[in-house]
């Protein structure tokens, strides 16, 4: 039999989360962002539950090609635009709306030549500092692409630097209505964070929201909310199953460079699941741990293979028994992949993006 690991997306969650961020902003339409591989979760799986969505969002061509793949015919956004010049020819031929957000892109699509007028997402940096035209060369930027015969029409979007945090948004909400006051086209502003903290407020809630991690079932802005707060849905288990069991005494140790030291004596499960298979080898000894749905926690180092957990209060805890290490349990337990992240000293986008080729794959 194959090793007893297996990561599996869970539809109806993704569904249930994206009709939250509707209720959030219930006059927007909203993307699906799929980037990443739908943040590990991979594209064809969580197809079905995100396809309730008014439009895809995402980063490079091939995952645009393969949202087509699957009959999708409404709108897909790359939101970083285009690469290079010859990408825009397949912009046209599948009919990807794109974001422009420096001048060499606009260079190109005037040089393009197009029988059918590309939709643009014109970006302006408000304040994140990575992509986007300052709000100073905002206007001269639309301006350009107003006149370009290769554009229809220009939407209007930015990207928050601290939606999920205390600094907020109303600075560069201020500088983007400032800069985009009586310019025609539709605005985009909120991710996930923004749509579930602030997007009461329509000038932050625009005509598009970015679901993006929410809709993964992660809150945008834990520790200090986590999804129960949002009502969200884990999307993503990570499940295994014991494959050995210790007894250990006072003074033993666990596992690589002894760092966990046995103070009573203990009973260890060890779990088919470590850092090879995408769990974080930073998360230390306290780490949570579903074995059979009840909490428990990790001790000792996570190995390439292996990690272990303590069992000394699961006495029904045996060789063959579920782990699971984030996500929904068989009796219905949560553990929030947020809570293992942080443990790990990161972020749930990146335990989801970090799940390795050679764990299992599965829909629910």
């Amino acid at each position: 039999m194959p090793r007893p690991i297996q990561a599996t997306v869970h539809t109806e969650a993704l569904r249930l989360n994206l009709a939250r961020i509707r209720r959030a902003a219930p006059d927007a339409r909203a993307w699906a962002v799929v980037k990443a591989d739908a943040y590990g979760h991979g594209i064809e799986r969580a197809y079905e539950g995100l396809r309730g969505a008014d439009g895809f969002a995402l980063l490079d061509l091939q995952e645009a090609e393969r949202v087509r793949a699957l009959g999708w015919r409404g709108p897909i956004l790359l939101l970083e635009g285009v690469f290079e010049p010859r990408d825009l020819e397949l912009c046209s031929r599948l009919g990807l709306w794109h974001v422009v957000h420096c001048t060499e892109q606009i260079d190109w699509l005037a040089a393009h030549k197009t029988q059918v007028p590309h939709r643009v997402f014109l970006k302006m940096n408000s304040g994140m500092n990575r992509l986007g035209f300052a709000p100073a060369a905002f206007r001269a930027a639309w301006t350009r692409l107003n006149a370009l015969p290769q554009v229809d029409e220009i939407s209007l979007m930015t990207h928050f630097s601290d939606a999920d945090g205390e600094r907020g948004i109303a600075h560069q909400v201020r500088d983007f209505a400032e800069a985009t006051r009586d310019l025609p086209g539709e605005r985009s502003l909120a991710n996930s964070a923004a749509t579930l903290r602030h997007a009461q407020d329509a000038g932050v809630r625009g005509d598009w929201v970015r679901a993006g991690i929410a809709v993964y079932g992660s809150a945008p802005d834990f520790p200090e909310h986590d999804i129960g707060h949002w009502d969200l849905q884990p999307t993503m288990t990570l499940a295994s199953r014991l494959i050995g069991v210790q007894q250990l005494q006072p003074g033993h140790t666990v596992g690589y460079g002894s760092t966990f030291v046995a103070d009573a004596p203990l009973r260890i499960g060890v779990v088919a699941c470590g850092y090879a298979d995408g769990y974080p080898r930073h998360c230390t000894s306290g780490t949570p741990v579903l074995v059979d749905g009840v909490r428990t926690r990790m001790v000792g180092r996570v190995s390439m293979d292996m990690l272990t957990v303590d069992l000394t209060s699961l006495p029904q805890a045996r060789i063959g028994s579920a782990v699971t290490l984030w996500g929904r349990a068989e009796n219905g337990a949560v553990l929030p992949i947020d809570e293992v992240a942080r443990a790990g000293g990161t972020l749930g986008y990146e335990l989801m993006c970090a799940v390795a080729p050679r764990v299992q794959k599965a829909v629910d």
